[in-house]
């Protein structure tokens, strides 16, 4: 264990965020460069020798957290990074964009703060690049087996480099003109720069992974096709239809769904455009969802410039302790305040748009709410609360529906879809057609980054598996695992 007394003479400090007045001028990420340095060593030693480490099975990676916080508190960093690698192909981005389900499962936290575990987590992947210790992990040698991954975010890249490291040849396929899904165009500069995917994928270029953007399979390639030219397909194009608002109005300009909104203002800052063609500036902005992405499409319109910024939740107001149906270990549902809400903006709770409300232009001018209310288990409007709050922009963030249906990739393949509508796939991530697998939020739908690259080690082994009959490859968890964050 690291400091044998750490966690009863060190209290809990996180990393420290840059003024708000600052930040929201520009798009670097909100925390002060090198402010956990100089703690994080001591924050490490607060790991306490629990016995059961509950943190590893509140990780889906299943990541060795007391290990590498012992070598953290000793200043072995590259001890620290090898074992922060074993179960983790990306930590710098977990350490900036996971929720950290494993500090809730901390045992410390039954009856004090936990381990600032995401922070030692994402230092000491930072600390391991600037002194070049991550390196290209190329095979000994070739199997002469061939891989098509469907798909760039961190299940796609995670199944990727593990297949490439176990001497298969691999090719990438992204429909978009830049390599990192979601982790590139759907999350903002300023919770995680894209230098970070760029090394990675340089890294990963060394190592034998082909990449092919701009490709997009059921469009550009035929499914079936693409299926003869390789020996094994992992299917890991996300969970990116997003669920729609039908109600009137709902056709006005301005009103866009977040993959719309954040996107371009990405592009932005990748130097594709001057200026983004969807923007905030000057005007009354709504945010509808209450989840990670509406609080980045928060933070993308305090920068943009709006005149206000409202984010509408449908569900009421989580509390700020535990709830007693949400016991320790598992991963409770509490109230929030992200560093898009440091910011500013304004909260609601409880509310159901009915109607937009446009100008004789067709432009959004108003959004139409009501209060609503659980009774009885179902959702009910409360009589007499109906209002309007003014909205020229109105982003859609309530999450995503499945897989992209539109571009043929699932029928040209003749895959089956569970009944929730995600791609079906067995306890090995093997899909009905021989030698297809899937992974990620496209088999299981909408979750989490470290379900992904879990899921896409997970894969991996399972392909490997599949192609030579055996394999090397670590298996974290299978699809029907069901750990302490579900």
């Amino acid at each position: 264990m690291a400091d044998p007394k750490g966690f009863l003479t060190t209290g809990r400090e996180v990393a420290r965020t840059r003024p708000v007045a600052e930040r929201v001028r520009d798009w670097n990420e909100v925390y002060v460069p090198g402010s956990l340095l100089p703690v994080i060593s001591k924050q490490a030693g607060r790991c306490m020798d629990c016995g059961i480490p509950f943190c590893h099975n509140g990780c889906p990676l299943g990541n060795l957290i007391p290990e590498w916080n012992d070598y953290a508190w000793r200043g072995d960093w590259q001890a620290a990074s090898e074992r922060l690698h074993a179960t983790n192909n990306f930590p710098e981005f977990t350490g900036r964009l996971c929720p950290a389900p494993c500090e809730a499962a901390c045992v410390l936290g039954i009856n004090q703060q936990p381990v600032t575990i995401k922070n030692v987590e994402v230092t000491i992947i930072d600390k391991a690049w600037e002194a070049g210790d991550v390196t290209p992990q190329p095979p000994e040698r070739l199997s002469g087996k061939t891989v098509a991954v469907i798909g760039s975010g961190p299940a796609g890249l995670a199944a990727a480099q593990q297949l490439t490291r176990a001497g298969h040849t691999v090719a990438v396929y992204e429909r978009a003109d830049r390599i990192g899904g979601l982790l590139r165009y759907g999350i903002p500069e300023f919770k995680m720069e894209k230098r970070h995917i760029n090394r990675r994928i340089e890294q990963m270029r060394a190592e034998g992974t082909k990449f092919r953007t701009e490709v997009e399979i059921g469009r550009d390639i035929d499914g079936a096709k693409l299926r003869g030219r390789y020996d094994a397909v992992v299917v890991a194009a996300g969970a990116t239809e997003s669920r729609d608002l039908p109600v009137p109005g709902r056709e006005l300009k301005g009103v866009h769904f977040a993959m719309e909104y954040l996107p371009v203002a990405n592009k932005v800052q990748e130097g594709d455009y001057v200026a983004p063609t969807v923007t905030a500036e000057g005007k009354h902005v709504v945010v509808i969802g209450g989840g990670d992405t509406g609080a980045d499409c928060v933070g993308t319109a305090h920068r943009q410039g709006a005149l206000s910024v409202t984010q509408l939740e449908i569900m009421p107001r989580p509390g700020e302790e535990r709830p007693s149906g949400q016991p320790w270990p598992t991963f409770p549902m509490l109230y929030k305040v992200t560093s898009a809400h440091e910011e500013g903006g304004e909260r609601v709770y409880s509310v159901s748009t009915t109607r937009f409300e446009g100008d004789e232009d067709g432009n959004v001018q108003w959004l139409h709410l009501v209060e609503v209310e659980f009774k009885d288990g179902k959702l009910e409007q409360k009589p007499g609360t109906e209002r309007r709050i003014p909205a020229q922009l109105v982003t859609l963030a309530m999450g995503f529906t499945g897989t992209d249906r539109a571009n043929g990739l699932v029928e040209q393949l003749g895959l089956e879809l569970d009944a929730r509508g995600n791609i079906a796939r067995d306890g090995s991530y093997a899909t009905n057609v021989p030698g297809v697998f899937v992974a990620g939020d496209a088999g299981r739908g909408q979750s989490l980054i470290v379900w992904a690259i879990a899921e896409g080690r997970s894969a991996a082994r399972a392909v490997d598996h599949y192609l030579t009959g055996a394999s090397t490859l670590p298996a974290p968890i299978r699809p029907t695992d069901r750990a302490l964050t579900v």
